[in-house]
């Protein structure tokens, strides 16, 4: 997945920093939207994964207007019920933007839905 820095996603504008360039938080979006995408082929039909852990290392400021690509991958041996996923963003002149781990857990959407807000499942 691609992404071309903003204001928005800036540190200065999402208030985790003083500076006009890729925040943290905004980077940690990107890369979660990224093993949501990867865990599709790996769950089932009213699955979907929620996010439980992540371990990011942020080793490079991002200029806005630049692009930075993200990307996640699971390891052949997930279990069913948990996937961790190896991530990285590179920017445009491929140096290394970011690296870790993030994990998701496989859940029952409606089920997962219903016990966070107390509604029943659909059925």
């Amino acid at each position: 997945m691609r992404h071309e820095v903003t204001e928005a996603d800036t540190a200065a504008t999402v208030g985790s920093g003083e500076v006009p360039v890729l925040s943290t938080p905004r980077l940690i979006a990107w890369l979660e939207a990224a093993t949501l995408r990867a865990a599709r082929p790996l769950i089932g039909s009213g699955q979907t994964t929620v996010g439980t852990a992540v371990r990011i290392q942020h080793l490079r400021a991002t200029a806005v207007g630049e692009l930075v690509d993200v990307h996640a991958e699971a390891p052949p041996d997930a279990t069913v019920r948990r996937l961790t996923f190896q991530v990285r963003a590179v920017d445009e002149s491929g140096a290394l933007v970011a690296t870790g781990e993030i994990d998701r857990a496989v859940v029952d959407r409606d089920r997962f839905i219903a016990a966070v807000t107390g509604a029943p499942p659909e059925i």
